[in-house]
């Protein structure tokens, strides 16, 4: 997220760190580095003068003056007011009414409104148990109403059919009667955007939420429009009583400028964040993490997180159970190995998550090459028969080309990867009764901690 703000930000981190005090001459040089930063990313310009008064408030404060490590002070209060800037912690979203909480998805043609409102599908589906019914109530963009229809199936919740021709309060009002008659927990309601802000577009989502009185009204923003996603906040500010902000495509070459910026134009929380197009690609947001990423601190509660979710526990504690038996580490394992790496949203969306300094030294690992590797070898395993995965030693220079021909590689490639495989067989003999087997059987009671005691869902 925010490449360009993360570079600038950590270069000034590690720099005033190095410093062994904080004057007035090096904090008004920061500051003037900080500031240029955040133009450049697109921040407005009342929400940067706003931040750098309240750092060089508490910079030349007291407590910093005093401070043993005047440098981490420092990197401290830049932190804590970013993460201020972009709302204090998680904003959860209210399902607090009468079913079905309706959540009324407000936005700019263009912004991921539809795409959006499946990913929230999935996640209230998954992570809070609820039945969704997804409708879309844009009767203008052609084809809009069957992608809904579309990325609700992927997202495994129910949508209401509607049709271009018909008007888009009727279209609200079925669905809603829909909803309370098949006891659906929460109604999403997709609405219609346009290219630029106009008065139509703005007096039919009035009418929207008249006739709904959605429990959310959540404004969907691209966070790679920069200053044109400040002017579209207060546009939409103004015409309705948003409860949340969504900024998608957090995962683009955006300079991060709507993040730090619509959070204060609006007054409304951000509570989720577009971090891939894929439909579980929609995280809660949570402030202070966010601050950490683009000061290069990373994000290793999300980076946690991820790898829990990834592991699958049942197969975890085979693996420990067989090994511990004695039983032999074959191919099938193995290939489970690989597959549990993919399922973790593979190396790069594992790296991005790391301290800017230990990214740095991975990033000079070739990554796409690394992901090539990973689905080169599932290839390989997958062109063996069952019995010369459960056997390995059987694959002799006849069954390595037979197995290479079916993989479209090279003998040597089964070879090397054959050697690799022996390798973690080797590994796998030697953790036999240590401590490590015991932790693997140990995993199935983080799922039921939530990933790790007090970690956010």
């Amino acid at each position: 997220m925010a490449s360009a703000l993360s570079d600038k930000l950590s270069r000034l981190v590690k720099h005033i760190s190095g410093q062994a005090r904080i004057t007035e001459s090096n904090v008004a040089d920061m500051l003037r580095e900080v500031r240029m930063a955040l133009l450049e990313a697109d921040v407005a310009l009342p929400v940067v003068r706003d931040f750098i008064a309240r750092v060089k408030d508490k910079a030349l404060g007291q407590e910093v003056l005093g401070s043993l490590s005047p440098g981490q002070a420092l990197v401290g209060i830049v932190n804590r007011e970013l993460a201020a800037t972009m709302g204090q912690g998680v904003a959860d979203i209210n399902l607090a009414a009468q079913p079905p909480a309706v959540i009324l998805m407000a936005g700019l043609q263009g912004a991921g409104k539809t795409t959006t409102t499946a990913k929230l599908a999935k996640h209230l589906i998954e992570k809070r148990k609820k039945k969704v019914l997804t409708v879309s109530g844009d009767v203008y963009r052609p084809a809009a109403i069957e992608q809904l229809k579309v990325v609700t199936a992927q997202a495994g919740a129910e949508w209401f059919p509607s049709s271009p021709d018909q008007k888009p309060l009727d279209i609200a009002r079925a669905a809603l009667d829909y909803a309370r008659k098949h006891f659906f927990d929460v109604l999403l309601v997709d609405t219609a955007g346009r290219l630029a802000i106009d008065e139509a577009l703005m007096q039919e989502i009035k009418s929207l939420h008249e006739v709904l009185n959605p429990v959310e009204t959540l404004f969907v923003v691209d966070a790679m429009q920069g200053q044109d996603a400040i002017n579209t906040a207060k546009a939409f500010k103004d015409a309705l009583p948003l409860t949340g902000i969504i900024l998608t495509k957090l995962d683009g070459d955006s300079r991060g400028g709507a993040a730090l910026s619509v959070r204060q134009v609006t007054g409304a929380p951000i509570k989720f964040a577009g971090t891939s197009e894929k439909i579980d690609g929609l995280e809660v947001f949570d402030a202070e993490r966010h601050a950490g990423r683009i000061l290069g601190m990373g994000d290793i509660l999300a980076l946690v997180e991820q790898v829990t979710a990834g592991v699958n526990v049942e197969a975890a504690q085979k693996l420990a159970a067989k090994v511990k038996s004695g039983a032999a580490f074959d191919l099938n394992d193995f290939l489970s190995q690989i597959q549990q790496m993919k399922s973790m949203g593979g190396l790069s969306s594992l790296l991005e998550k790391l301290p800017a300094a230990m990214a740095a030294k991975a990033g000079q690992v070739d990554m796409d090459r690394a992901e090539k590797d990973i689905r080169r070898k599932e290839g390989i395993i997958h062109s063996m028969t069952p019995l010369e995965r459960r056997k390995p030693e059987l694959i002799k220079a006849t069954r390595k080309r037979r197995i290479a021909g079916g993989a479209g590689v090279h003998v040597q490639e089964v070879n090397r990867m054959l050697k690799e495989f022996e390798q973690m067989q080797d590994m796998m003999k030697k953790m036999k009764g240590s401590g490590m087997m015991k932790m693997m059987k140990r995993m199935g009671g983080m799922k039921g901690m939530g990933g790790m005691p007090g970690m956010p869902r």
